[in-house]
């Protein structure tokens, strides 16, 4: 069992506001923090996680959720996507334009 060092909360109020910080001994921190200043009193969030990996290496994530972007986390642990690897080809995109045009009810007599 691992002691918690620190447990500091503030329980949600009428308007969504909240907090936790926590620490244990064996080096993990959690803090986030939120209010209801979303769309219809969404609670919006951020936060952080850090810790230190068995081989030594320390880990860190921040994040912020909210109406607008979602859950957006950011850590140098995170993998990035390859860029992509050539450009369009033309007749791929004429497709992509035709299929939107389909979609969007905008059709052509062929007589």
């Amino acid at each position: 069992e691992i002691p918690i060092l620190r447990d500091d909360r503030v329980y949600p109020s009428a308007a969504g506001e909240y907090s936790l910080d926590t620490e244990t001994a064996n080096g993990i921190i959690i803090s986030e923090s939120g209010y209801g200043s979303g769309p219809d009193g969404a609670v919006e969030t951020q936060g952080s996680v850090r810790f230190i990996h068995p081989d030594g290496s320390s880990f860190e994530l921040t994040y912020v959720a909210d109406a607008a972007g979602g859950y957006q986390p950011e850590s140098d642990a995170l993998p990035i996507a390859p860029a992509f690897p050539h450009p369009i080809p033309q007749f791929v995109l004429d497709q992509i334009a035709f299929a939107a045009r389909e979609d969007s009810g905008e059709r052509r007599s062929y007589q």
